[in-house]
């Protein structure tokens, strides 16, 4: 019996409770500022819907090349700022909210069908970033949807928080975990994001990858436990590592239970 969903499934399904929380709100909201410098609450539905419809276009592009890891993918997102930034620029200028929402939903519709369980996505395909496994693409997504989500929740706090979906939240972890042991590559460091994530990695210290001591049996000598919201946050620069080790939201134990070198790992 299949318990847990796919990337896909969790993608639709954190992109309707999206697309509901903001139909929901009333037509002045769209002008409010975000937590994201230079961003409103219209500017970040129409980022919502590049990323459904850029991920649908994607999908459609099959590659017989060697699929990029997750850690270089996103490593190669810089490059394609001002690109992704005019197209989205260009949707919020032609379109009111009520019509974006709509693009959102048409958008949805077409990654219900696309994304089904046994719908048969190309094993690679062809992003702007690069080849890339779809099931990595599709993740690298969910990470961009649960992080919004929370920007908006954050944005609006007098009205009840986008809810995050736990299959989300588990697809968000996974590709952000895996994303950091990639690119510190060690055993000496374990962080965990229970119940989703737990990855091995090393440190670094003053700019410098300090593998340590390899940890192969019993508790790990260093370990650093969070909360999924808490970790993406880390990992895309919403909150900073010496703040959230103060307000008691991380738990670091070891000498090199420090990942404030290491994060952000995305803007």
């Amino acid at each position: 019996m299949r318990t847990r969903k796919t990337p896909g499934e969790a993608l639709v399904e954190q992109s309707w409770a999206l697309h509901d929380w903001l139909d929901g709100l009333e037509p002045e909201a769209f002008a409010r500022p975000t937590v994201l410098e230079g961003w409103d609450v219209h500017a970040l539905l129409a980022h919502l819907v590049q990323i459904v419809q850029g991920l649908l276009d994607d999908l459609g592009r099959p590659s017989g090349l060697t699929p990029l890891t997750n850690e270089v993918l996103v490593s190669r997102y810089a490059a394609g700022a001002a690109r992704i930034e005019a197209r989205e620029v260009a949707l919020a200028t032609q379109h009111d909210a009520s019509q974006l929402l709509g693009l959102l939903a048409s958008a949805l519709g077409q990654a219900e069908s696309r994304l089904a369980p046994g719908a048969g996505l190309p094993a690679t395909v062809a992003s702007a970033e690069g080849p890339v496994s779809a099931d990595d693409l599709v993740a690298t997504r969910v990470v961009e949807l649960v992080v919004h989500a929370d920007d908006l929740s954050r944005s609006l706090a007098e009205h009840e928080p986008v809810p995050l979906l736990r299959p989300a939240l588990g697809v968000a972890s996974r590709a952000l975990a895996g994303i950091l042991a990639d690119r510190f590559p060690g055993r000496s460091v374990e962080v965990r994001v229970p119940p989703y994530a737990a990855v091995q990695c090393s440190a670094v210290r003053d700019g410098v990858l300090d593998p340590g001591p390899t940890h192969t049996r019993g508790t790990p000598p260093n370990v650093v436990e969070t909360d999924a919201v808490t970790f993406f946050r880390l990992c895309t620069g919403r909150t900073a590592w010496d703040d959230a080790l103060r307000s008691g939201v991380i738990a670091a134990s070891g000498l090199r239970a420090d990942l404030s070198e290491m994060v952000p790992l995305l803007a």
